[in-house]
C-alpha cells in the first residue's frame, strides 16, 4: 500500500489524511525527519505559514524535507503548504524550501472575512469544476518557465500549479468531498513508482 505523509505540526492535516484514507492510502503524520523514512509522497497542508516554518527548522525536518524534494520526493502543498514550497514570497522575507518556481503573496485575497469558494476549471482533473474553498489564501504572482499552471480565477490569477513531482493550490481541497485533486496526486506518486522500478 502506498504510504503518504501529511506534515502535521500545524493547520488542517487531519482533514487531509481522511481524504487520503478514502483513497485506500496508508497516511502517516509527520513531524520529525525521522518519520519522512519510507514515504512515497508528501502533502503539506494549510496553516499559518510562519508558525510551520519556525516548527520545521526544529529537529532538522526542513532540511530533511528539502533533501527527499531533491531526490524526487512527489509533493503536495495546499494554501500554506504552497507558500512553503515556493521559490519566493513577495513582499517578505519569509524562508521557504525553494521547491517549486512560483512567487507566491500570501493573505492575498485579505483577511479571514474575506475567504470565499469558487467553483474552477481545472483540466488536469476531468470532470468538471472543482468547487475550491479559499480561506486567507495565497496566489501565484510569477511563474518559472517550467511550471505549469494548472487553474485560474476567472480573473486570470493562477491558483493551482505544478512543477515535476510538486503540486500546489491556494485552496484546500481537503474541505470538500471531491477527491480528484488527491487522486491527481496520487497519479503523480504512482508515476514516480513505476518510473523506479522500471
Amino acid at each position: 500500500m502506498r504510504k503518504i505523509g501529511v506534515l502535521a505540526l500545524q493547520g488542517g492535516f487531519a482533514e487531509h489524511i481522511a481524504a487520503l484514507e478514502k483513497l485506500d492510502v496508508e497516511a502517516v503524520p509527520v513531524r520529525v525527519s525521522g518519520e519522512l523514512a519510507g514515504l512515497a509522497g508528501l502533502v503539506i497542508p494549510g496553516g499559518e505559514s510562519t508558525t510551520i516554518t519556525r516548527l520545521m527548522t526544529e529537529d532538522s525536518l526542513a532540511q530533511a524535507v528539502k533533501g527527499r524534494i531533491t531526490g524526487g520526493l512527489p509533493v503536495l502543498g495546499t494554501c500554506a503548504g504552497m507558500v512553503l514550497l515556493a521559490r519566493k514570497v513577495s513582499g517578505s522575507s519569509q524562508k521557504t524550501l525553494n521547491a517549486i518556481d512560483i512567487e507566491v503573496r500570501r493573505n492575498a485575497f485579505g483577511r479571514q472575512v474575506d475567504s470565499f469558494e469558487a467553483d474552477l476549471e481545472v483540466p488536469a482533473l476531468g470532470g468538471g469544476p472543482f468547487h475550491a474553498i479559499f480561506i486567507r489564501a495565497p496566489w501565484i504572482e510569477k511563474v518559472g518557465n517550467g511550471v505549469e499552471v494548472l487553474s485560474r480565477l476567472p480573473d486570470g490569477v493562477p491558483v493551482a500549479a505544478r512543477e515535476g513531482n510538486l503540486v500546489v493550490t491556494a485552496f484546500h481541497p481537503e474541505l470538500t468531498t471531491d477527491l480528484r485533486l488527491h487522486s491527481y496526486f496520487l497519479s503523480i506518486v504512482d508515476g514516480k513508482r513505476k518510473a523506479k522500478t522500471a
